[in-house]
């Protein structure tokens, strides 16, 4: 079979899920007996799944087999966008019932024209000395303390990973990940000519004899890691870990970008703190403030200050002077650090009500974030579940969305615990629960 013969295999597979005759969860038959039943040699078929799990058309589940993707209609392994489901689990926007009144207060006044004509002139990727003074002063976290000479700045947090992925990894080059990750950078790296090399991981999370034999293999420029409330699994790595990490890092002359964007929901400062030469630290205020107003953070070591700051200003990321004028004033009055504060707050409570509403469920957290993973049991299926939520309203993300190798997903679910009210929570994970006890059939049967 010519390769145009396989591609147009993969074509009909493709045209059979769009028309909803393969539905998102429907198991494909082993590669053996589809070779069989369609008449062409394994190898062709093996092509053509793998033509599949490029397009995010299918994923395969460890042990379980290939299935197809809850994503498949929009041919897209990452997430896409909100879509207004009665009880959103997919998304971590926190959002508090008063904080729009309390980052109201601290704006008044910049509606003034004098005000808000120094805020919409051209801002720069470095901002001002008094912008990079407050976010130096409200980024500083135990034994972290960032000058603001280290400061450079972006649109949001995303921008900063691409700013920083595009200044130490060169077109073709390939950076180090942990094997589940934030599923943005997977859509970042692709753009910039990036290849991601997933890194085992274990109960502590990244393990440095991973990074050690994956760049003895692939020769790695960096390595992405996040080493507080890692998303989706919810670990903080501990000291022993990071001391371990940093010693492997640092002996192979590798820079970390180092994503701490949920960090303020724990204690433990960045790598940073301890390797502040290795180390680019990425935050932004989406998550503290709100995710229509946010700024971008790169805090990093003095000798790559000009090749990120280059990076900024060729990727288009340089942020608004509105964002920056308004950041000023919430970081400067505290107004961020007090809704740092009560979203700690806020997050733990969620996380009781998910242990308790999932209790005796394998789920895995540490119960001050936003977000958990949920190991679904053997008659459940991650993409089933998913649609199976769907259909009763809930959003989940299903695990293939996280990982970094096609075909490689666990039997699992992440559910971002953030953006509903307690009450809609309480009701989905109740739900959730439910489906869990009573499995796809049982639990179908009775809509």
């Amino acid at each position: 079979m010519s390769k145009s013969d396989y591609l147009r295999l993969a074509d009909t597979i493709a045209a059979e899920i769009a028309a909803g005759t393969l539905k998102p969860g429907d198991r494909l038959p082993p590669q053996r007996s589809f070779a069989y039943d369609r008449k062409i040699a394994v190898s062709t078929a093996s092509r053509v799944y793998a033509e599949l799990l490029r397009r995010g058309l299918v994923v395969g589940e460890v042990g379980r087999g290939t299935f197809i993707s809850g994503e498949a209609r929009r041919g897209a392994a990452a997430p896409g966008e909100p879509h207004g489901s009665r009880i959103d689990l997919e998304f971590n926007y926190p959002i508090l019932p008063d904080q729009t009144a309390l980052i109201a207060r601290c704006l008044e006044g910049l509606e003034n024209p004098a005000a808000l004509d120094a805020a919409l002139r051209q801002a720069t990727s470095t901002g001002t000395l008094a912008a990079r003074g407050a976010a130096a002063a409200y980024l500083t976290q135990g034994a972290w303390s960032p000058s603001p000479e280290q400061l450079v700045f972006t649109g949001n947090g995303r921008q900063s990973i691409a700013a920083a992925l595009a200044a130490v990894v060169p077109t073709g080059g390939r950076c180090g990940v942990e094997a589940l990750t934030y599923p943005f950078i997977k859509g970042i790296a692709a753009r910039l000519g990036i290849s991601l090399v997933p890194l085992a991981m274990d109960e502590g999370g990244l393990r440095p004899d991973a990074v050690q034999k994956a760049h003895r293999e692939a020769h790695l420029s960096a390595i992405y890691v996040q080493p507080a409330v890692q998303n989706p699994l919810g670990m903080t790595m501990s000291s022993a870990r990071r001391t371990d990490l940093l010693r492997v890092v640092e002996a192979l002359g590798l820079p970390i970008i180092e994503d701490n964007v949920y960090g303020f929901l724990d204690d433990e400062p960045p790598l940073a703190a301890r390797a502040p030469d290795t180390c680019i630290v990425i935050d932004s205020l989406s998550k503290k403030v709100a995710p229509g107003l946010t700024l971008g953070f790169i805090v990093l070591p003095p000798r790559l200050r000009e090749s990120v700051t280059a990076s900024v200003r060729s990727g288009g990321w340089t942020a608004t002077g509105f964002a920056f004028a308004a950041a000023q004033r919430m970081l400067g009055d505290g107004t961020v650090a007090e809704l740092a504060r009560l979203k700690r707050f806020d997050a733990r409570a969620r996380q009781r009500l998910a242990a308790d509403r999932l209790s005796g469920f394998d789920i895995q957290t540490n119960g001050k974030c936003y977000h958990l993973w949920l190991t679904l049991p053997a008659h459940w299926r991650s993409q089933t579940f998913v649609a199976a939520a769907a259909r009763r309203d809930i959003a989940l993300t299903p695990s293939s969305t996280f990982t970094v190798s096609p075909g490689h997903a666990p039997n699992a679910v992440r559910l971002a615990l953030a953006s509903p009210t307690m009450e809609q929570l309480d009701t989905g994970l109740s739900t959730l629960a439910a489906m869990l006890t009573a499995g796809e059939d049982d639990f179908d049967s009775t809509e």
